[in-house]
This record gives C-alpha cells, sequence and structure tokens, in this order.
C-alpha cells in the first residue's frame, strides 16, 4: 500500500480494547478497502470465521496476524475469550468468510458479547451481497426487507413468505445452490408469479451472474442451465405494491391461503381463505394446490 493511501486510512482514531469488525470481499479480493487493510495490518488478533480461509485471503495482501476461530459451533466461548483480551487492551479484528460480518454470518453474538462488557465495536465498512446486488436493480427497490435465509423445511417456508405477501416493501433472500430451486418455486407460489425477480449468482466471482425476470420465470430460468444452479444466491424480490392482483387474488388474499395451507387440508384452505378474503374460491383452491406440492 502506497504511503499516501496509508495516510487516508490513519485520519481516523483507532482505540485499543476495541473490536473491529471488518468486511471482505465477496470474491474478487480487489474489493477491500484502503481501511480494512490498515485495520488488518495493526490490529493484535484477527479473528475469523474459518482460519484456513482466513489466511490465504491475508497472504495475498501481505498481512501475517495471528488467527483466532471465533465461528457459529464456537462463538459464545470465544466471545468471552476475545472479551478478555480487549479488556487488557488489545485491538482485534473480526472477518467472516466473505462480505460483512453478522448479516446472516458469525459475528453478531460477538458483538453482543463486546457490548455487553461495556468495551466498543468499530465497523470497517465494505462489500455486503445484499448492498451489492441491490444497486444493480433499480428505482423499483424503494424500501425493502432483508429476510436472509428462509427457513430450508417447507411448511415452516411457506409460513415465512406469507408473512411477507403483504409487504409493499422488497424483500431480500440468501439462498444456498441445493436449495435454489424449490425457494424461487416456494415464492412464486406464496407471493404470486407476477412479481419482479432479481438473481444475483456468484456476485464479484469469475461466473457473476445477475437476471431479472418474472418471479413466475425464475424456476424455468435456473434449470435453462444446470450452472446457473450453481454458487450462492442472493434474489429481490418486488414488494405487494408493485404487483397487482392476478385473478382477483391480491397479496393479502395469497397471505391468508398460505398460513391456512400450513394448518389445514387444502380444500378447507380455500374454502376458508375464500370466505375471509372474497377472493374466488377455485382460484383460491388452484393455489393452495400449489402450495401444497411446493
Amino acid at each position: 500500500m502506497s504511503d499516501r493511501l496509508l495516510s487516508l486510512a490513519e485520519g481516523q482514531h483507532y482505540p485499543t480494547g476495541t473490536l473491529y469488525v471488518v468486511a471482505t470481499p465477496l470474491g474478487n479480493t480487489a474489493d477491500i478497502t484502503v481501511r480494512a487493510l490498515h485495520i488488518l495490518g495493526m490490529v493484535d488478533a484477527i479473528a475469523c470465521e474459518d482460519t484456513r480461509n482466513s489466511a490465504q485471503l491475508l497472504q495475498r495482501y501481505g498481512i501475517d496476524r495471528p488467527l483466532i476461530a471465533a465461528h457459529e459451533h464456537n462463538e459464545n466461548a470465544a466471545a468471552a475469550r476475545l472479551v478478555e483480551r480487549l479488556r487488557a487492551g488489545e485491538r482485534i479484528a473480526y472477518i467472516s468468510d466473505a462480505g460483512t460480518p453478522g448479516i446472516s454470518d458469525p459475528g453478531a453474538r460477538l458483538v453482543d458479547a463486546v457490548r455487553a462488557a461495556g468495551l466498543g465495536v468499530v465497523p470497517i465498512p465494505g462489500a455486503s451481497a445484499v448492498i451489492t446486488l441491490l444497486s444493480a436493480a433499480g428505482a423499483w427497490v424503494e424500501s425493502f426487507t432483508f429476510v436472509g435465509f428462509l427457513p430450508p423445511k417447507a411448511q415452516q417456508r411457506a409460513q415465512a413468505i406469507a408473512a411477507l405477501a403483504a409487504s409493499p416493501c422488497a424483500q431480500v433472500f440468501y439462498e444456498a445452490p441445493h436449495r435454489i430451486v424449490e425457494t424461487v418455486d416456494a415464492l412464486a407460489a406464496g407471493l404470486g408469479a407476477g412479481r419482479r425477480l432479481l438473481i444475483g449468482r456468484e456476485l464479484t466471482k469469475r461466473f457473476e451472474d445477475i437476471h431479472e425476470c418474472a418471479l413466475g420465470d425464475g424456476v424455468a430460468w435456473l434449470k435453462a442451465d444446470a450452472n446457473r444452479q450453481r454458487g450462492e444466491f442472493v434474489l429481490a424480490v418486488s414488494g405487494a405494491a408493485a404487483n397487482a392482483a392476478e385473478d382477483g387474488v391480491d397479496a393479502e388474499a395469497q397471505r391468508v391461503l398460505a398460513l391456512l395451507v400450513a394448518e389445514l387440508p387444502t380444500k378447507s384452505a380455500a374454502k376458508l381463505a375464500a370466505a375471509i378474503t372474497g377472493a374466488p374460491r377455485n382460484t383460491l383452491y388452484e393455489r393452495a394446490l400449489a402450495l401444497k406440492n411446493g
């Protein structure tokens, strides 16, 4: 790093006894900030989700600092040890495997423990998969709800989606490759096929792919090429206000139906949803079948 760039990072005070939550690249190692490099080279130790991955990343930047494993399986115990070190006046950075820690990644419990101990937490901003995708979405995402990962089981997933159906905000999800098809299918069934879907796959990496389509066309796009089902995914789906009622079934009717389908037989769920919302019973029944099959 040049002295001129380093001087930019040195313009801020970096207190001791502080945890520095540092964002690292999603994939492309050039997406690291000058301040992140400065902090990582300055701290007494770096806590990380995976010491092997982090060691390789840091090696590319010429940074050699002690590494401490702090992942979802040992986060509470690791937090206790790190708090003691911070109390002794050390500076410690925390990084996850990629992106901003604590956002559907380990790190949140560590932050809680440090704050509970009355110690400082300083964020060092940088790459975030959510913001990366939304910056390429356009004006239809005026406000959004970050959902993260949906439940893996079908019934719980349908209930979670139903709770979002009436929201006018766009919703943003993370998903793994082995569940991407069934998740997009469940979103179409629970929210309506006409909503807008933006798929971000392998963001900033060699095979990055960003595709926009109707939510109901998402599964077909994914299945058209097996490679489209590989990698890590971020999904953005338009909110209820951007989706007019289809066949008399608006967002609220879809939400009610999804909740009832999770608890009742298909026919009963459709009948009761029609009585509650006034939406067409036959159309609700067809959607209830789709939800059950999903």
